[in-house]
């Protein structure tokens, strides 16, 4: 309290002396810090609360901030947070003796400032979040007071430290009250989100409410494509990139919320269903993200790539991955259709083939190409990965989507995928993991499909190279040198692993939690050059592959 005197003016007796009695102490300052300190513990607020002294202390913060004494003031508020943080004695009584306008008053005038007072705006918001978790009556008077306009006020504050207790008092009210969330996402409570994404982007910090509060609106409910589409109005950061290539179609605010969806649906994947509408709304975000990105400029780097159109394409396409790994989770309601049969049939499987089939072949078999006579592979693809994982990407949805579904199965197969998909079994330093995702896929597509089996057993083997890995795992290729067909057979004395079939959600939970892997040169990795025997041969290298804290 260095720098501070105590106010020059007498308090009454029912403010000070309950507060020197309690604390056992003979100065305010003294008695602010023992109860501080006490209130701490649960039984320090159960006893103060036993004093009724929770009263008192919204007495002194209503004198306090009447004296403009700042120090003094944190000091009464950041107490009046300790005793509310999960005693509903003193929640209670927080709400009965008009502790709610007490706070807003406070809150108001830190908020108005020319230079807002973010500690006594973030201590008063603790509060009020503290109380909030004492139930539904609590939430709604809370939401009484403060919806629509303080929270706009407090929302359009470019502060982390006050944005986080607001996205727990947000969180709360709407979790606790879902008709709440519904409000929010109206028109009147939109700018309110819409203003704390924005602080959380600027800022470049993600806190847990702040992606509860996401994932309860975005992810556990339908509001996803309304947020997503006001981020683009009004206030959003107008240094949208490179007009030239796109970059003016979506903001910077756009990919933030789209980065956070996948970290948060990633995170969460065997918790929350993706309703439909947020589904169809970030398939359309990724074909209309598709048609302005530059595949002109090979990629320097994975996401995020400071290009804010190439963030919005990937961080999309990294959404409809995980949706797609969803097949079976959670119940469906009578009459609901399945999240990825609704993506499936507006196209999602054609414009991923599409984009796979134009990019360039992988490094491994472009060099493998060029140093063969076979030139029959069409070399000459302009698109280039725009991110580092791109191709990946894309692979990982083909195998999601492929899973158990025959329909799937034979309309990659009708569409030529199957050797396009064969082509993606390497290792390649741009695309970690995609020789991981690309057998992956491939035995989505041959399992249980006698068609698909039958294209790839009917491949020529053309050539080959040495590939130890194979030798490391007890294994052999054995080439028929009348048909020319190679198989995989044990090394006599060898032991093989029996390949473990796991759905999506497992196995993309045993490529999160993998070791980084040295990617093996080209020079190193077993490489066939394979055909399919039928006119026109096309070739292709084919590698194996709570309370506020006290």
């Amino acid at each position: 309290m260095v720098g501070e005197s105590l106010p020059e003016f007498n308090y009454p007796k029912d403010v000070l002396q309950p507060l020197l009695s309690a604390s056992n102490s003979s100065s305010l300052q003294q008695a602010l810090e023992i109860l501080i300190k006490d209130s701490r513990a649960a039984v320090g607020r159960a006893e103060l609360a036993s004093k009724n002294i929770l009263p008192t202390v919204l007495k002194l913060v209503e004198s306090l901030h009447r004296a403009s004494s700042r120090e003094y003031l944190m000091q009464a508020t950041k107490l009046l947070r300790n005793l509310c943080a999960g005693e509903v004695a003193n929640q209670n009584s927080f709400v009965e003796h008009n502790g709610i306008e007490t706070v807003l008053t406070v809150l108001r005038s830190a908020a108005l400032l020319s230079d807002p007072n973010f500690g006594i705006i973030r201590l008063s918001l603790q509060v009020l979040a503290n109380v909030s978790l004492a139930g539904a009556e609590h939430q709604q008077a809370i939401w009484l007071k403060l919806f629509p306009n303080e929270f706009f006020i407090l929302a359009s504050i470019r502060s982390l430290e006050t944005s986080d207790p607001l996205c727990m008092i947000l969180y709360t009210c709407c979790d606790g009250k879902p008709g709440l969330a519904i409000e929010l996402c109206r028109d009147t409570g939109l700018p309110i989100v819409a203003g704390i994404i924005r602080t959380f982007a600027s800022v470049g910090s993600r806190e847990d409410w702040f992606k509860l509060l996401l994932s309860r609106l975005c992810l556990e409910d339908i509001h996803f494509p309304a947020l997503f589409f006001k981020l683009c109005e009004g206030n959003a950061s107008e240094d949208r990139g490179n007009t030239a290539f796109g970059d003016n179609v979506f903001s910077s605010e756009q990919a933030f919320l789209l980065r956070i969806i996948s970290e948060i649906l990633n995170e969460r994947i065997n918790e929350v269903r993706v309703p439909n509408e947020t589904a169809l709304c970030v398939l359309g975000i990724f074909k209309r993200s598709v048609s302005i990105v530059d595949f002109g400029a090979r990629a320097k780097s994975g996401l995020p790539t400071g290009s804010t159109s190439v963030d919005v394409m990937g961080y999309s396409l990294i959404i409809l991955r995980d949706i797609c790994a969803q097949d079976g989770l959670g119940d469906l309601k009578k009459d609901s259709v399945d999240v990825v049969g609704l993506l499936l049939s507006n196209d999602l499987t054609n414009v991923i083939l599409s984009l796979l089939h134009d990019l360039e072949p992988p490094a491994i078999i472009r060099k493998t190409l060029k140093d063969s006579e076979n030139r029959e592979l069409n070399l000459g693809s302009t698109k280039l990965c725009p991110y580092k994982g791109f191709r990946r990407d894309l692979v990982a949805i083909i195998g999601n989507c492929a899973y158990r579904r025959k329909n799937v199965q034979d309309e990659i197969r009708q569409k030529s995928g199957i050797l396009l998909l064969l082509q993606q079994c390497v290792t390649d330093d741009d695309n970690p993991y995609l020789r991981e995702w690309g057998i992956w896929s491939l035995r989505n597509l041959l399992e249980g499909n006698s068609e698909n089996q039958q294209i790839v057993a009917d491949l020529q083997l053309q050539g080959s190279v040495d590939m130890p890995e194979l030798a490391r795992l007890g294994l052999k290729v054995e080439v028929d040198q009348n048909t020319h067909r190679a198989k995989l057979v044990n090394i006599p004395g060898s032991y093989t692993k029996p390949i473990e079939r796991v759905g999506p959600l497992k196995f993309m939970e045993k490529m999160s939690t993998r070791e980084p892997q040295l990617h093996i040169q080209a020079h190193h990795t077993a490489t066939f050059i394979l055909s399919a025997k039928r006119p026109n041969t096309n070739t292709l290298p084919f590698g194996f592959p709570e309370n506020v804290e006290l």
